[in-house]
């Protein structure tokens, strides 16, 4: 399990013995009752909301609002929350995972299904602030540059300040992070490039541009089963297909998918129609004439 997900719940403090003897009596008639829940520190007295750090370097205070020895668990519950909106929100040919080193950073690959990068592939990494959510948005780094105006030709890094100026929290999720890096790649933007000779291009040669692109597809297909640049159990590997080991995955995921079409198909809705035969009108029924 990662180290930064888990939380110790076995920790209580113990009273001492002059305390325990004193609350004997009340203790006989309200017994405490154990929970389960897992219990976050009280905030210390002297906690201030903090907006920027006087230094850098200083690692004492947080820039989350609240004093040091509160702040790692509002990081995780923040930070356990986006990933559970992101599983939620399922968007289309994109997929994450938090690394095992560091819940502040996360793996991810997207699959373009159409469009002018049909076909590809394209592995990141998303680098979350230390002092999330308060401090700037997160940022996005392809593993391979990838041929696109928004999209730095040498370190590879997604212009995501364009969508998010301004990191706003309880507003702003790494979720939408994610769909405005899926939706770069069906609506090209132009305008203020990172990569200057794909905007030119995009606009004046869009054959010279299609081109490129193709290469590029081709080049991150190229490298898609190279080890990870950066070591960690959690981080997203590619594999060539192996019958031995995929076939049987590949066989179970289609049955699951077939079993759900026929429990689909098996089910019946049943009600009354309160369209009369040969009719559009609604609530419209058959005229039934009393017998004189």
């Amino acid at each position: 399990m990662n180290p930064f997900w888990s939380m110790s719940t076995s920790s209580v403090r113990k009273r001492p013995d002059a305390e325990e003897k004193t609350l004997s009596g009340e203790l006989r008639t309200s017994p405490l009752r154990a929970s389960t829940k897992k219990q976050l520190p009280s905030i210390p007295k002297n906690a201030v909301p903090i907006t920027k750090p006087a230094s850098p370097a200083a690692s004492s205070q947080s820039t989350n609002g609240t004093h040091a020895s509160y702040g790692p668990f509002y990081l995780e519950y923040s930070l356990l929350a986006e990933f559970t909106l992101v599983v939620k929100q399922k968007l289309p040919g994109v997929y994450v995972q938090p690394s095992y080193r560091s819940a502040l950073m996360w793996f991810g690959v997207i699959f373009i299904r159409h469009g002018l990068y049909q076909d590809g592939v394209f592995k990141f990494t998303v680098y979350i602030p230390d002092n999330y959510p308060d401090g700037d948005c997160p940022r996005l780094v392809f593993d391979l540059p990838v041929f696109h105006p928004l999209v730095d030709p040498l370190s590879g890094e997604l212009d995501v300040k364009r969508a998010f100026a301004k990191w706003r929290r309880n507003h702003n999720h790494i979720w939408q992070v994610l769909m405005y890096a899926r939706r770069v790649f069906y609506k090209i933007d132009t305008t203020s490039p990172l990569n200057p000779e794909a905007a030119v291009l995009y606009e004046k040669d869009i054959q010279l541009f299609k081109s490129k692109v193709v290469d590029s597809v081709k080049l991150c297909s190229s490298h898609l089963f190279d080890q990870p640049k950066i070591e960690d159990p959690y981080a997203i590997v590619f594999s060539p297909w192996n019958p031995a080991i995929h076939d049987e995955a590949r066989e179970k995921m289609l049955t699951q998918k077939k079993a759900e079409d026929q429990h689909c198909k098996s089910m019946h809705v049943s009600g009354l129609s309160w369209v009369k035969p040969g009719s559009v009108q609604p609530f419209s029924k058959e005229e039934k004439t009393m017998p004189t």
